[in-house]
């Protein structure tokens, strides 16, 4: 599932070519994805212009000059082609601007969605609301988190994903922090210590900061919009190396939390 770094990565390539134009056409190729199109999703996007392109969490979000915000949630496998050389039959939404820029959002699987919200009331947009502060601004603290982790004994890896503690972490880009770190991903979160937090928090920055630079981590059906695969996958320390060695000289070890797999190292992590 593309996380946080693929969503801002889209979000900046997507920026080049609609940030300040106009839309001038818009077709709908199937009535839903996960969720049914908005009903009025041609009538409001076709003419407004875009005024700004940003992300919350892992939500991609497009104000137009109509006082509404076109958002969209890339699923599984959804991601936006720029001129491509042809429509294809997962080219769910495609927009023309003024400019002559065809951008299609493309799913495969059908697990994205886009709605359109009043751009004056996004804070009581049901996900939006309780979502905890985005990990690369400054609310981000080792503070909120010793505050959010007192008298938890749920793991800090589980509580890391609650997006109302932190939005928009996901499985890999934890992994990786916690390793980053050296905290136990199984150790109950109220337990941390202070010093590991004031660790944890910048190890969170870098990992999505390199992952960004980096184009994403390219798994199953994503790409960047100009079709270039992200290589952070490449940069992996822990997630998906379960029996590889450690930078440390230990063993990248596998467990399941939550449902979901977790990489670690027991010797560096504590």
């Amino acid at each position: 599932m593309p996380e946080l770094p693929e969503v801002e990565t889209t979000v900046r390539g997507l920026a080049r070519f609609l940030e300040g134009e106009r839309i001038a056409r818009v077709s709908v190729h199937r009535p839903d994805l996960r969720r049914p199109f908005p009903a009025d999703l041609v009538q409001v996007v076709t003419g407004a212009r875009v005024v700004r392109l940003w992300r919350r969490a892992k939500y991609g979000l497009i104000d137009l000059d109509r006082g509404q915000t076109l958002i969209f949630h890339l699923g599984m496998s959804g991601r936006w082609r720029i001129d491509p050389e042809e429509i294809g039959k997962h080219d769910h939404l495609v927009m023309e601007t003024g400019a002559g820029h065809v951008l299609a959002l493309n799913d495969a699987r059908r697990f994205g969605f886009v709605e359109l919200w009043p751009e004056d009331d996004l804070d009581h947009y049901p996900p939006f609301a309780g979502m905890g502060p985005e990990p690369l601004g400054a609310d981000l603290t080792a503070r909120h988190l010793a505050d959010a982790f007192a008298g938890r004994i749920s793991p800090i890896k589980v509580l890391l994903l609650d997006q109302r503690i932190v939005a928009g972490l996901g499985n890999i880009y934890v992994c990786e922090a916690l390793h980053r770190a050296r905290i136990r991903p199984d150790k109950p979160a109220g337990k941390v210590s202070m010093a590991k937090l004031k660790r944890l928090v910048p190890a969170i920055r870098e990992v999505l900061l390199e992952s960004i630079a980096a184009g994403g981590s390219s798994m199953r059906d994503y790409a960047k919009p100009d079709g270039e695969l992200g290589y952070f996958a490449t940069r992996w320390q822990v997630y998906g190396r379960e029996g590889e060695p450690c930078h440390c000289g230990g063993t990248v070890e596998r467990m399941v939390q939550g449902g979901r797999s977790t990489f670690f190292c027991r010797k560096c992590q504590r």
